[in-house]
């Protein structure tokens, strides 16, 4: 089958001139000052077919966990239908890109680096109203400058997530799945870590490591995504027909700025989950002690560590995934592209990890800290945490990041112009096509809208259109129909059609 894909990336987000400033103020300020750029959808998000309880494993987390309902116009419960088909809104307190819905890795990546630029053009708004002494709230000073970080931890023991989703097919035996993910999950770090300064939750032990998001899973499997992390997480919320798929909600992995580092993330995950959905056995590769060997493994920057298995025997992050390489099979150009360079990248971190500094993100960060440490750096010096936040800022003037590849020091994979169109165009290939034109085009006449439902006021009322089929609302059913108007559109595609 085709496996969509995608992302959600909480952004960090800091006021300078302003430290006190609530997050949850200063985010909904970004949502909403976004918004307001465009006549995009600024519509209630449908939660109908919503149920972040609902556990694969057969049960539901129960209702007095959670948090109460609060009203949708609250502060920080702002939220917009991009017209690209993603959805940008408050979580928390940040700010959340949540990608349109996509039928590879290649176009997972673009459309997660989309989300940088949104943020970008976020910041310059903020900016440009604050200047003019505007705000999009009421009853509210202009929200002061911003800056968008792209990372998990802000070195206080708070961890926010990067998460990836991808269908698999419901006849597959969840715990089968899962084990076969796991001794992956854990060992995948070493090409999809983005790195990071500081040991442990709040970061107080001084040194250097792979992943920013290690330290805080403690399960092996779990409903939660905040606290109690499991490398599995087993909600049970596939955004599609129930009956046909569930969602791999994927909460293990760390927000990239390298364009490789996403697409080995996404696209090896996706031939793994292939090969277990064709019956291929990785059960011999189970771990004696998963977390703990998650840790362990982001605490070794010589990639030398070996994972205890179930049987007795050990093995090195590099022999796993090697195992994992051997036994998966590539059935699309981008599926091959993803083999090659998986071989290339595990052939280059067994030979030296720092070879690896032009492509990810974990080793990029490291060099850069590592020449300051050989220079006679202390390791605990606060200089080396501001590298670290540096490398993760978002604004291509000011990140480091950003700075490596003017330079030519860390290769990307796709350029610039492409990733801006990706920012405002829909994929052409997944029910995100209809959803984003909608928003494009007709976001007034939008009264609420989710993943598998769009609610339009026509002449005739309101009608409601189910797009639970992921595959379907593609372009070339679409645009046809869009001269139509909100009218064309639910005649076509409406429920009473």
């Amino acid at each position: 089958m085709t496996r969509f894909m995608g992302t959600e990336t909480e952004y960090g987000i800091m006021t300078p001139t302003d430290p006190h400033l609530s997050p949850i103020m200063s985010s909904t300020h970004a949502v909403v000052s976004y918004a307001a750029m465009h006549t995009m959808a600024r519509a209630r998000w449908d939660f109908q077919d919503e149920h972040p309880l609902k556990d694969a494993r057969g049960f539901d987390l129960k209702r007095y966990h959670t948090v109460p309902v609060i009203d949708p116009n609250a502060l920080g419960v702002a939220n917009v239908v991009l017209p690209n088909g993603a959805r940008y809104y408050v979580d928390h307190a940040h700010p959340e890109y949540s990608s349109p819905e996509v039928s590879n890795a290649w176009d997972a990546m673009v459309y997660d680096a989309a989300g940088d630029v949104i943020m970008n053009r976020t910041a310059a708004e903020i900016q440009r109203l604050y200047d003019e002494g505007v705000s999009v709230l009421g009853g509210q000073e202009p929200c002061p400058p911003v800056k968008f970080y792209k990372n998990n931890v802000d070195g206080k023991g708070a961890s926010y997530g990067a998460h990836e989703n991808y269908l698999y097919s419901r006849s597959t035996d969840f715990e089968q799945l899962a084990q076969g993910l796991i001794p992956f999950f854990v060992t995948r770090q070493i090409f999809a870590g983005a790195g990071r300064m500081g040991i442990g939750e709040k970061g107080d032990r001084n040194g250097f490591q792979i992943s920013q998001r290690a330290d805080y899973f403690f399960q092996e499997m779990s409903l939660e995504t905040t606290l109690n992390r499991g490398i599995i997480n087993t909600r049970d919320e596939p955004h599609a027909d129930a009956s046909a798929y569930g969602r791999l909600h994927v909460i293990v992995g760390d927000a990239n700025l390298s364009q490789y580092a996403t697409l080995l993330k996404m696209g090896t995950t996706s031939l793994v989950l292939d090969a277990i959905e064709s019956g291929v056995d990785f059960s011999d590769l189970k771990l004696k002690e998963p977390v703990d060997e998650l840790k362990a493994i982001s605490h070794d920057l010589t990639l030398s560590h070996e994972l205890r298995l179930i049987d007795g025997r050990r093995l090195s992050a590099i022999d796993i995934q090697r195992e994992y390489l051997s036994r998966v099979a590539a059935a699309s150009a981008v599926d091959k592209h993803v083999l090659e360079l998986w071989e290339e990248i595990l052939g280059d971190l067994e030979r030296d990890p720092l070879a690896t500094a032009d492509r990810l993100d974990w080793t990029a960060k490291w060099a850069l800290i590592k020449g300051f440490v050989d220079r006679g750096v202390d390791i605990a010096d606060p200089k080396l945490k501001a590298i670290d936040l540096q490398y993760a800022d978002i604004n291509p003037a000011k990140s480091l990041h950003h700075k490596l590849v003017a330079s030519g020091r860390m290769k990307q994979l796709v350029g610039a112009d492409e990733i801006e169109r990706a920012a405002d165009t829909p994929p052409a290939d997944s029910r995100a096509y209809l959803r984003g034109k909608i928003a494009e085009l007709f976001g007034d006449s939008v009264v609420s809208s989710s993943w598998q439902t769009v609610v339009l006021a026509t002449s005739d009322g309101h009608k409601r259109i189910d797009i639970s089929a992921v595959d379907g609302f593609t372009r070339q059913e679409v645009e046809p129909v869009l001269a139509g108007g909100v009218d064309g559109i639910a005649e076509a595609f409406g429920d009473n059609r």
